[in-house]
């Protein structure tokens, strides 16, 4: 069987990274099954990288960070699925190397799709702009357009329409990874059945002075202003993620958060040396699975 010279088989790499949700506020059900959205998206460094490379058919294979989670079958794997509206015939072998965890409210899977969609318009030479990119993006899912933008961005809608906002300086934080998932449906569901026992609608929250603080670049005021809606649906159903926001305020975090639908808690700190020692100290502990350090923001899907 004759073999494909080396040198004839191309592969791109793009990179994506994590987010944080500062503010996450979660309106009405809408007609379409999804709820209103007003959040402000920060993406930290915890990155996906995801690999296309020529092959004979399409395929997915995942390593790194709980691997097993993610599904190699292309027509689940929303890798795959960006791909595939980039290129309906696209015949390429996809490789996603996981540093952001799976199932965690830090957009893993979206982020993993933006880096596809940036790998495969530049592999197959689709000549797409931005606008194209952030289309496909919104087509894909909620988060998949920040994962494109990256950076920090205001989001309504369902969390696709993004406004760019100003955020002076560099953010430190702590992300205490849980020992399980949550399920962002079952999250929402559990805001559903909390807020079904309430009299009355639900205020809204405004992210107003939060913009006002990230422009400042005051730290203190953005740790004060964090603030998420799912909380208390995803503490409902993993109760232990108290104890860890607890332990990274108690380590000396100026504010912990649940970031997005959880379980995945972020903890916002003063510098870089306090956040390796709340780190250190909720490592420690044995709240989490894993403990990371990271920065924010960084950009958006781009090529490595």
């Amino acid at each position: 069987m004759a073999l494909t010279p080396r040198a004839q088989v191309r592969s791109t790499t793009a990179r994506a990274a994590a987010k944080i949700n500062l503010h996450l506020g979660v309106g009405e059900l809408r007609d379409d099954g999804y709820h209103e959205l007003t959040t402000v998206f920060q993406a930290v460094s915890l990155f996906d990288d995801v690999t296309v490379t020529d092959a004979d058919a399409l395929s997915v294979l995942t390593t790194g960070e709980s691997a097993d989670q993610v599904p190699d079958d292309p027509e689940q794997n929303l890798a795959a699925r960006a791909v595939l509206r980039v290129d309906p015939d696209a015949r390429l072998a996809i490789e996603i190397v996981k540093t952001i965890p799976v199932a965690g409210g830090m957009a893993g899977g979206s982020a993993d799709a933006a880096a596809a969609l940036v790998a495969a318009a530049v592999h197959v030479g689709a000549g797409w702009g931005r606008a194209d990119l952030l289309a496909a993006a919104a087509e894909l899912g909620s988060d998949v357009p920040f994962s494109v933008h990256g950076g920090t961005a205001l989001g309504t809608g369902r969390g696709e329409e993004l406004s760019p906002v100003l955020s002076r300086g560099e953010f430190h934080w702590v992300v205490a990874i849980a020992k399980t998932g949550l399920s962002t449906p079952a999250v929402f569901a559990e805001l559903d059945r909390l807020r079904a026992k309430e009299s009355g609608p639900v205020p809204a929250a405004s992210p107003d002075a939060l913009l006002r603080a990230l422009a400042a670049g005051d730290v203190e005021e953005v740790a004060r202003l964090l603030h998420n809606d799912l909380q208390p649906a995803a503490i409902s159903l993993q109760p232990l993620l108290r104890r860890t926001l607890r332990a990274g305020t108690d380590a000396g975090a100026l504010a912990g958060i649940v970031s997005g639908s959880g379980p995945t808690c972020a903890f916002l700190c003063a510098d870089g040396e306090a956040a390796v020692r709340v780190a250190a100290e909720l490592a420690a502990a044995g709240v989490a699975k894993s403990v990371r350090t990271a920065n924010g923001p960084v950009p958006g899907a781009r090529l490595v």
